[in-house]
């Protein structure tokens, strides 16, 4: 990244830093207060929808267009569905994933949703990244999630060396927590994706078999905690905490993984002013322990510029950079001291 934009990246962070903080400062004291008292977001009604659709497994990489046409038939049908009881939101957000042009290995419209998209030729790919999302994920707020994939993807396609073919996996797999609730202050919903994530990484194998692809895991706030739960038994090669609350692990070496651990939070990350704790409350875990960016730690920190929670992805961003630097192999840029 050129000092041109890292000049306009910090213009930008100080035109807007007054409420950036306050924001960060009444987000920190919501959460922080979500580790000592109940709280819980309104229970949304439940909206009608198919199984999943059945699938030959493994999905392999000559079964692959078969997977993204049975997932698209069904965000059709979960379409219908959701508008004939009335919730043309969710038919909105089922229909645009049922576009001829998306490719999902999965779907599952039920509840809050569950999806996991493609971007680019998985089954060619050499390098791959699988993105896994923080709190207040689902089919509803799915675009802001498919944005930050997308922006990796089109970031890899013009940095990847001649001959390297990329692809990238927008991997919601799981229930997540919303952000002011015990549960995203505590490691349930963690506990209850690692199988699924480490199944994932399974399947994904078997697709890329034929290449051996390189994977890099890209873990974004409470995803951090779903990698950290899952990284013992996750045949990856990298795994990048961004905007991370803690892993549950004391340090990366506690993560059990041989896969590189790498971690940033971007200077206006309101997750800092959270409190790196991991208490035991009446039999039930609170928090997530050591700070992935701090020394003791023992991740490889990278520099994540002066953005804030959701910014990682964005385009131009030194995290972006850097995170597209981690999946191709390349060295990230160092924080600035």
């Amino acid at each position: 990244m050129g000092r041109t934009a890292e000049a306009a990246e910090a213009n930008a962070s100080d035109k807007g830093r007054r409420p950036h903080r306050l924001r960060r400062a009444f987000l920190a004291t919501l959460i922080t207060g979500a580790v000592v008292v109940p709280l819980s977001g309104a229970t949304r009604p439940e909206i009608p929808a198919p199984v999943p659709a059945a699938l030959a497994t493994p999905v392999t990489a000559a079964t692959l267009d078969e997977a993204y046409a049975a997932n698209r038939a069904n965000a059709a049908e979960a379409s219908r569905m959701a508008a004939a009881h009335g919730d043309r939101e969710r038919a909105a957000a089922d229909r645009a994933m049922a576009d001829p042009a998306r490719h999902f290995l999965s779907f599952d419209g039920r509840g809050a949703g569950m999806a996991t998209e493609v971007f680019g030729d998985l089954a060619r790919a050499d390098r791959v990244a699988v993105l896994v999302p923080g709190s207040d994920t689902s089919i509803d707020t799915y675009d802001r999630f498919r944005d930050a994939a997308r922006a990796l993807h089109e970031r890899l396609t013009r940095q990847a060396p001649r001959g390297t073919r990329t692809a990238v996996v927008a991997w919601l797999g799981y229930e997540t927590p919303a952000t002011v609730s015990t549960t995203v202050t505590t490691p349930g919903r963690a506990e209850e994706a690692a199988p699924r994530l480490r199944e994932f990484v399974q399947q994904l194998r078997a697709v890329t078999a034929a290449k051996q692809a390189r994977v890099s895991l890209l873990c974004h706030s409470y995803g951090s905690v779903v990698c950290g739960r899952a990284a013992p038994h996750l045949a990856v090669d990298d795994i990048a905490l961004v905007g991370s609350p803690g892993t549950g692990a004391d340090t990366a070496a506690a993560l059990h993984t041989p896969a590189r651990v790498w971690a940033a939070r971007g200077s206006d990350d309101w997750v800092a002013e959270v409190p790196h704790i991991r208490l035991d409350l009446l039999g039930t875990t609170v928090g997530f322990g050591t700070d992935p960016v701090s020394p003791s730690f023992g991740a490889r920190v990278f520099a994540a510029g002066t953005g804030g929670h959701s910014d990682y992805f964005r385009p131009g961003s030194i995290s972006l950079a850097n995170l597209t630097r981690i999946v191709l192999g390349q060295t990230p840029e160092a924080p600035h001291v």
